[in-house]
């Protein structure tokens, strides 16, 4: 842990000062100044509505660039194929809807129960208005895992779109997307990838996942609450989206509807360049977002390993899911403690976690979650301290 910064790096968050201990990360990060700035000083300066070539329009066109440019480097595509909307769950229902076009009866998408409903309930909606078949992958409940195995199982000669998380926001698995890519692609169908749980731990390469649209949102990773989607741009070309008759037919800005919010769009250029400075280093933007990813991810798992070797000390306590591959986020649950009730109390002693599903909708169907459970995840700022005050506060409530 000595080789990440995670003091200075605190300092950067004006709401840590409130001494809090957080674990809601996976719900929506903190933010930190240079972020807020960016977009206070977006709100200030001389920008107008794009498109009347004067010296305050061009002054809108250089934040949309810019942060274009910043997301490109943050997942790895072209600046081109960078498309900006309101959230990720509109974003995936407005591609949903373009991509649905392309179906006919009988088509079949492919589905994963372990997704936030975000990726699932926009594409059932489709299924219904083309005719289309709705096929399932299932994970495992006991662990929450899912195999290529299980991909494999349900693609057909008429898959025509397989949707997937890379992490799932309940249990935290990360399928192996890029071997899932492959499957999906040899079947000739399109990959759709929600990486908003990812993001946050893990740097996106659009590449090496090999998906055909990648779609995360800012504040999960200390950033303005934003949706970002990532595509190759003759992609894009294919999709034709519900629009405004007189607004651009350009890629990307076809799929982008109404005014950007270019105080946001300008708060997300200073996210990225915070990401790629957690650790300072030189180099390329996306060079430096690897170093600072690396660090990070080691940094999470030293504490994740604290974590769960603390939460299996504790009687009464028992993980919910244990996936070979995930992010820093463990759901659980305490014995004769309900849900809501720990949160609270756990809250009373500043410790921020979240309970029930969090919109994974058909994962607690399928694994009989009831009401779900205590979820903890680590972000950047996470210390061990965090992580020792959150043991001794769930210790207090399991020998209640």
């Amino acid at each position: 842990m000595g080789s990440y910064p995670v003091s200075t790096i605190r300092a950067q968050f004006p709401s840590l000062r409130e001494g809090s201990a957080l674990f809601d990360g996976p719900g929506g990060t903190q933010v930190p100044q240079r972020v807020a700035r960016a977009i206070r000083d977006a709100l200030v300066a001389p920008v107008s509505q794009r498109g009347t070539h004067n010296f305050f329009s061009r002054g809108a066109d250089r934040i949309v660039n810019a942060a274009r440019a910043a997301m490109g480097d943050f997942l790895n595509v072209a600046p081109e194929g960078v498309v900006f909307g309101r959230s990720a769950t509109q974003i995936t229902f407005d591609f949903a809807t373009a991509i649905g076009d392309l179906l006919q009866p009988g088509d079949e998408i492919v589905l994963s129960r372990l997704d936030h409903d975000a990726n699932v309930a926009p594409w059932i909606e489709v299924a219904a208005l083309r005719g289309a078949e709705i096929r399932w992958i299932d994970f495992d409940r006991g662990t929450g895992d899912i195999l290529t195995e299980d991909v494999a199982r349900v693609l057909t000669s008429r898959t025509r779109l397989v949707a997937l998380t890379a992490a799932s926001n309940l249990f935290g698995t990360r399928p192996d997307i890029a071997a899932v890519a492959e499957l999906v692609h040899g079947a000739g169908a399109l990959f759709y990838v929600d990486a908003v749980a990812y993001a946050a731990h893990h740097l996106v390469d659009f590449e090496q996942m090999g998906a055909d649209f990648v779609v995360c949102s800012s504040y999960k990773f200390c950033g303005p609450h934003l949706g970002i989607l990532g595509a190759r741009p003759e992609t894009l070309e294919r999709l034709h989206p519900r629009k405004l008759r007189p607004s651009s037919d350009q890629v990307p800005e076809r799929f982008e509807l109404g005014t950007l919010p270019y105080e946001l769009l300008a708060g997300l250029t200073a996210t990225v360049d915070f990401l790629a400075d957690l650790v300072p280093s030189a180099g390329t933007r996306r060079e430096r977002l690897a170093r600072s990813y690396d660090a990070l991810h080691l940094h999470e798992s030293e504490l994740l390993g604290v974590l769960l070797t603390g939460l299996g000390d504790i009687p009464g306590v028992r993980r919910v899911g244990s996936p070979a591959a995930s992010t820093p986020t463990v759901l659980l649950t305490i014995d004769g403690i309900r849900i809501d009730e720990a949160c609270r109390r756990l809250g009373d002693r500043d410790i921020a976690v979240g309970g029930g599903l969090f919109y994974a909708h058909e994962a607690a169907k399928w694994a009989d979650l009831g009401d779900g459970g205590i979820r903890v995840g680590l972000a950047p700022y996470t210390t061990i301290d965090d992580v020792e005050r959150l043991l001794t506060g769930v210790r207090e409530l399991a020998a209640r």
